[in-house]
């Protein structure tokens, strides 16, 4: 349930905020969107930012983070505020699942990530979707659609920075990556609107921020430390649909053939993206580090006092080298060379 009211506060956002350009330009709503999401996370950074924020002073961290600031909180934001400005709100919904195709392809070339049938399948479905929803767009909304792909690409790179930092937890990186970012972009929009802005809009921005941004952060992690990361993944995928019917009730957009259409292979892409599995017999060599993990994932055999060892806790400490076989995903400990033909 919890994975489901994430799903559902991201794909709001998509209506909501088609409404809000009416009254302030894209830079404007994407950094106060984005402003919202840091102000949730403001009270667990003061309470561990200092934590988080020494393990960001190393140099690669310092550097992930840059990226993620970068990517995440400035760029992709505007990007979608800009295309979301010109095109149908349903389109851009579907549009919007051009980010897993880019997470996917992006970790395969660079991030030494596998591809399965089922993922290619699921691929394919996804960019099938985008294509005929693009159909029923006029040359405005075709552009509108190469920026929010545009978006689609810098969260990509966003996902695979914030998976590979080590030892800052989610609710830092959000905050973080939300304050800087919205504050650049409210920044910028103010200069472009010479100081002008729609003041009586920004607390439901924010608010809409805080709620789609942050709130459904914090619950899709809740979800995935209590169903696991794939089941999550599969009610946060019902974001798209939620988008699609506010746009219908609160936009009056049609749902037509074409809709329906794209929508059909946009289920089959996100179910075959979710039935993707990949196991082999690889080797985690022996290394120190510190993030966030509990004892019943397989690879944290290690002993400590002070901590329950059944919830998710963070600390340094030592994992010895291994070898074994089981599912796995391309996380932290799982970033190995497959062998390709």
């Amino acid at each position: 349930m919890i994975g489901l009211i994430a799903g559902f506060l991201f794909g709001i956002a998509t209506p909501i905020s088609k409404l809000a350009l009416a009254y302030l330009n894209s830079f404007q709503l994407a950094g106060l969107l984005y402003l919202g999401s840091s102000f949730f996370f403001l009270p667990y950074f003061l309470k561990n930012g200092n934590r988080d924020l020494s393990v960001i002073k190393k140099k690669p961290n310092r550097v992930l983070v840059f990226g993620i600031v970068l990517f995440g909180g400035f760029l992709g934001p505007i990007f979608l505020m800009v295309g979301l400005k010109s095109a149908n709100a349903m389109s851009v919904s579907i549009w919007l699942n051009v980010e897993l195709i880019a997470t996917a392809l992006i970790g395969f070339f660079f991030f030494k990530e596998h591809l399965g049938k089922f993922a290619v399948l699921g691929i394919l479905f996804t960019l099938t979707s985008s294509i005929i929803i693009s159909s029923q767009e006029n040359i405005s909304g075709l552009l509108s659609g190469m920026f929010v792909t545009a978006a689609c690409l810098c969260w990509a790179v966003d996902n695979h920075l914030t998976a590979i930092i080590d030892g800052v937890t989610p609710q830092s990186t959000t905050f973080i990556k939300g304050a800087a970012g919205g504050t650049t972009n409210l920044a910028i929009g103010l200069f472009l609107s010479g100081g002008k802005m729609g003041f009586e809009y920004i607390f439901f921005a924010v608010l809409l921020g805080m709620f789609s941004y942050g709130v459904s952060i914090f619950l899709y992690i809740l979800s995935a430390q209590s169903l696991g990361a794939t089941r999550s993944q599969i009610l946060f995928s019902t974001s798209p649909f939620w988008g699609i019917a506010l746009a219908w009730f609160l936009l009056d957009e049609p749902i037509n053939p074409i809709l329906i259409l794209a929508l059909s292979f946009l289920v089959a892409g996100i179910v075959c993206s979710n039935l993707s599995s990949h196991s082999h017999r690889h080797t985690h060599q022996a290394i120190t580090h510190i993030h966030l993990h509990r004892h019943d994932d397989g690879h944290h055999d290690h002993s400590h006092t002070g901590y329950d060892k059944s919830k998710n806790h963070i600390h340094i400490h030592t994992h010895a080298k291994i070898e074994h076989s089981h599912d796995h995903y391309p996380d932290l400990h799982h970033r190995h060379d497959h062998k390709r033909d």
